[in-house]
């Protein structure tokens, strides 16, 4: 069974948009994958397809309205549908390699993309939407962070990317970020590859990977490198 995602969104145009293409797209193509969106204003119920209101207490901005985002999700995921629930938030748990990898094990993904000043809190809570956050930032609305959940899972999906080894070295995959990589002209602008990587010494280039994985990560992620060094201890 191949992994169903669900969008609901203000603007379903967008879609695929960048997941249309290279092997996202590929996988799009050959059923690795389904992706279907939902448009909020089919669900409103006055004439002018209101999806949005006042905040309560003052404010600026609009809020979603509950029972028009409510109803959308339940005809995006009737009861029963196992699928997570996500709302895509700047305030939500941020995303991780290790909950990409999670989704990409399950069956698929109920995508809600804000807009305006956010979601009624109650719909988050009656409907048990997961906040996810791709960075600390806001955008305009969710669509393009969808689009950020959903690459960083498709791609991990059998038959998408290709060969196993392709993200197993990557960035995060083992808590450090990715090592150097250099392909020919072996010179470029007098700045050589580094001779360890063609020595054909398969277990200095292991280790030289791993001691450039460590040195970066402590350099520019620490806090990644402090759980990494907790991990191993």
């Amino acid at each position: 069974m191949s992994f169903a995602a669900s969008v609901i969104t203000l603007f379903p145009e967008l879609f695929p948009g960048p997941l249309g293409a290279s092997v996202i797209g590929r996988g799009l193509e050959t059923g690795a994958w389904t992706l279907q969106t939902h448009f909020l204003r089919d669900f409103a119920t006055d004439r002018h397809r209101t999806v949005d209101d006042t905040p309560a207490g003052g404010g600026a901005g609009m809020v979603l309205k509950p029972d028009i985002l409510a109803a959308a999700i339940d005809h995006a995921a009737p009861e029963g549908d196992p699928r997570p629930k996500i709302l895509m938030s700047p305030r939500g748990t941020p995303l991780t390699q290790a909950r990409v990898r999670e989704l990409a094990a399950g069956l698929g993904a109920v995508i809600v993309c804000g807009r305006f000043e956010g979601v009624d809190q109650r719909v988050i809570e009656a409907r048990g939407l997961e906040e996810i956050s791709i960075g600390d930032y806001v955008l305009a609305g969710g669509e393009v962070a969808a689009m950020v959940l959903l690459e960083a899972v498709v791609r991990l999906l059998p038959g998408v990317l290709g060969a196993r080894e392709s993200h197993e070295d990557e960035s995060f995959e083992h808590g450090l970020l990715e090592y150097p990589q250099y392909t020919r002209p072996q010179v470029f602008e007098g700045r050589e590859i580094p001779a360890v990587l063609i020595s054909g010494d398969h277990g200095k280039v292991e280790r030289w990977r791993r001691e450039e994985a460590e040195a970066l990560t402590r350099a520019r992620r620490p806090e990644l490198w402090e759980r990494y060094r907790g991990r191993e201890d």
